[in-house]
């Protein structure tokens, strides 16, 4: 194949990748640095204008995952990059392909170390993307980008970085023309020959299911083999999406990210095979074990860094829906029974005042057959789970690595995917790191309806600090916020429920409204109810 070189500026030239790849939709923070990228700014192309840097990132993820191609995020120089890294490192641990373009000085200033200009700018952002890079001229440019992307959208994917020097952009560049890699694989035939051999031996297997799943759009994948096997089925510790079905009758419930506690749950199972999950994701410190004895683990995974680092058990690198295609079929009709089924929750009870469990049992009742859940609520995890079962591939989001200020921009840049209306459980401490993203949803009519669940402060860190005896732990108290004056002053309209008899109504006002109505943030005022997080539970 030849390249053309038809006579174009490097603007010219980025424009034409970014609209060969879909990428017409940016999100980003403008500054100086990048005016020039802005000369003639195409009409089919639309700007998503974040009020902080991180802000802008949450959003692209959001519409990455929901367009499943890789989002493009512009920001602004070292300063921009700096406000932006907390969400860098959620999108890289969740595998979100963002292409992130930054803002530099000129070259000809870079020597005299200029206002704005940033130091060593490929490494700034390391290691949380896949790759960073200043081209060393400006004609590379296009190229530079166009690697990016593929880099971006290969397994597993991730956030790649460019930085541009600003004057760059008006000199000439040749176009690069969008080339196709497909880049799944598969593994070996005979490491696949003696998983099968094993799971056609072993007396009580389980799956452990991990974000690999989702973002490999591997459920049904993952279904055939479970009812193959009749195996137990396990989400992996703090997942950032769902990987299985949470209604079907082989699910047994989310792992705790506590050694003990996970040994524990997997004790029964002779092989555990673990299916995109970074398995062994602790929170707390116990001392435990990674695994009981008599319990065997093979790793399925498309990440060699993370086969490599992987402390115990088999990984087999490949992409799921090759490999579990291939190992299905190798296996026989199923002869053992199947796991007992988990346990329902008992119905919360209303009192007083609004507990997690009343809330989380009436918004399961009414959330809409096609939703998508964003959560950014940690006090409350647990009890969500346990009281609003997932039951497709990509109806649950949240982050899975834990920098908080994700779920509300995640949120907006989901719902702008494809119009369909997202339902976003925040935290009162989690909406205050990017409340921004309220006005973003409110410019665009994103149809979002946001529960803000208010137990006060910081909650999740006043429970951990219980299970190791420190309290009261200071700093960890939020009070004097008026979250629906505020969400209104950013555009959203909202609406606050205090007491049990006024949740139903107040729910119904908030979920049923239609694609075109916009965002809508109902604050919910919960008790306190984190005193089980972690809680070992039965087995």
């Amino acid at each position: 194949m030849t390249t053309s070189t038809t006579a174009m500026t490097v603007r010219e030239a980025v424009v034409r990748f970014l609209r060969d790849t879909g990428m017409t939709t940016v999100f980003g923070n403008p500054g100086s640095t990048e005016l020039r990228m802005f000369r003639d700014w195409p009409d089919d192309f639309t700007y998503v204008l974040g009020l902080q840097e991180s802000v802008a990132v949450g959003m692209a993820a959001g519409y990455a995952l929901g367009t499943r191609r890789a989002a493009f995020v512009s920001l602004h120089s070292a300063g921009g990059v700096g406000h932006a890294l907390g969400a860098v490192f959620n999108a890289f641990r969740d595998r979100v392909p963002l292409v992130i373009m930054a803002g530099q000085q000129a070259r000809s200033l870079l020597q005299l170390r200029p206002f704005l200009g940033a130091d060593e700018p490929a490494l700034f952002p390391r290691p949380y993307v896949k790759s960073a890079r200043q081209p060393d001229r400006a004609e590379d440019v296009p190229a530079a980008l166009a690697e990016a992307y593929r880099l971006a959208m290969a397994p597993p994917r991730g956030p790649t970085f460019l930085s541009v020097p600003e004057d760059d952009w008006d000199r000439p560049a040749a176009p690069v023309p969008p080339r196709t890699v497909h880049a799944e694989f598969t593994a070996d035939p005979d490491a696949l020959a003696a998983l099968a051999a094993r799971l056609r031996t072993c007396a009580r297997p389980a799956l452990v299911v991990g974000p690999g799943v989702a973002d490999e759009d591997a459920l049904e994948a993952v279904r055939a083999l479970a009812e193959r096997t009749r195996a137990a089925v396990w989400t992996s510790p703090l997942s950032g999406r769902s990987g299985f079905p949470e209604s079907h009758p082989l699910f047994q419930g989310f792992l705790p990210p506590v050694a003990g506690q996970l040994a524990a749950r997997l004790a029964p199972f002779d092989v555990v095979v673990a299916l995109g999950a970074p398995l062994f994701t602790y929170h707390v410190a116990d001392g435990g074990p990674l695994l009981a004895p008599g319990t065997e683990l093979f790793h399925l995974d498309c990440d060699p860094a993370q086969a490599a680092w992987l402390p115990t058990g088999t990984s087999v690198v490949t992409t799921l829906r090759p490999a579990l295609a291939h190992l299905t079929g190798l296996l026989p009709d199923p002869d053992r029974a199947p796991p007992p089924p988990r346990p329902a929750p008992p119905p919360a009870r209303a009192g007083g005042r609004i507990t997690p469990d009343l809330l989380f049992d009436l918004l399961h009742t009414r959330l809409p057959r096609d939703r998508v859940l964003v959560e950014e609520a940690p006090s409350h995890r647990d009890t969500l789970h346990s009281r609003v079962p997932i039951a497709s591939s990509g109806g649950f989001l949240t982050t899975g690595s834990g920098a908080l200020g994700w779920g509300l921009p995640l949120a907006v840049g989901r719902a702008l995917a494809d119009r369909r209306r997202v339902v976003c459980v925040v935290g009162d401490g989690s909406a205050l790191y990017s409340v921004q993203a309220l006005w973003t949803a409110a410019r665009h009519a994103a149809p979002v309806t946001y529960v803000l669940v208010d137990n006060g402060g910081y909650a999740a860190v006043r429970a951990l600090g219980r299970r190791i005896g420190i309290a009261p732990v200071p700093g960890t108290d939020i009070a004097g916020i008026d979250f629906p004056a505020l969400a209104e002053s950013l555009g959203c309209p909202a609406a606050r429920a205090e007491h049990p008899g006024e949740l139903p109504a107040a729910l119904d006002h908030a979920l049923d409204r239609g694609a075109d109505a916009g965002p809508f943030l109902l604050h919910v005022a919960v008790t306190d109810g984190t005193d089980t997080l972690y809680d070992p539970g039965p087995g």
